[in-house]
């Protein structure tokens, strides 16, 4: 697998690099009041210390258009891709290290499934700040070299509890919390944990399988 910059062309067909927004306050914040574990990943969807900030504000307003949004932190040690998942809505995300993106497109699922040779693999220096578009799959961020901390910008109330629905065709089955829809590979700790299997192929870890 080729690891490429989100600065090359090939990232337009996932999101776009965001240029005149400021994110140094938002890596001040994820280092000086955040955890960064050495052993797992830690999600928490919204965080006041990140919301409190100037240019929390600014997102919402510029980039989101004016829509009520949430910013929280995805951080820890990961290599796994493990799951690809997918929201209503755009997400936004800032790297306060340098780490990997695993991302796949929604349309080449077959069946909601697909084989991992879909993914790739870009690099995001630290203090970039992306959005994702609504198609593009992804999940946890990845490192070779040691932990990470990220800024997870989504629509309010995305990835916290779920909603109770009955399942009436197979896209319901992936829902897994509010506003996510996840596919597992079978060798995930979520497929363990009911986790509907539709990544195929091997679970790409980014220490074995990737090449600069």
């Amino acid at each position: 697998m080729l690891l490429r910059s989100v600065y090359d062309k090939t990232f337009n067909e996932y999101g776009i690099v965001l240029e005149g927004y400021d994110f140094k306050d938002m890596i001040r914040v994820l280092e000086n009041h955040t955890e960064k574990p050495v052993d797992r990943v830690i999600y928490v969807p919204s965080d006041s210390g990140l919301e409190m900030l100037p240019v929390f504000k600014e997102l919402e307003n510029r980039l989101f258009g004016g829509l009520s949004i949430q910013a929280g932190y995805c951080n820890g040690y990961n290599t796994m891709l493990n799951c690809l998942e997918y929201h209503r809505g755009s997400e936004a995300f800032v790297a306060a290290d340098d780490l990997v993106l695993l991302l796949a497109r929604k349309q080449e699922l077959v069946d909601f499934k697909i084989d991992t040779s879909q993914v790739e693999a870009y690099m995001v220096p630290k203090g970039t700040g992306l959005l994702y578009y609504e198609t593009t799959l992804h999940y946890a961020p990845a490192k070779a070299d040691g932990s990470f901390r990220s800024v997870i910008l989504l629509p309010r109330a995305t990835n916290t509890k779920m909603p109770e629905i009955k399942t009436a065709n197979k896209e319901d089955k992936l829902l897994f919390s509010r506003n996510k829809w996840l596919i597992a590979h079978s060798e995930s700790p979520e497929a363990k944990q009911g986790a509907v299997v539709g990544l195929m192929g091997k679970n790409i870890d980014i220490r074995r399988d990737i090449q600069s």
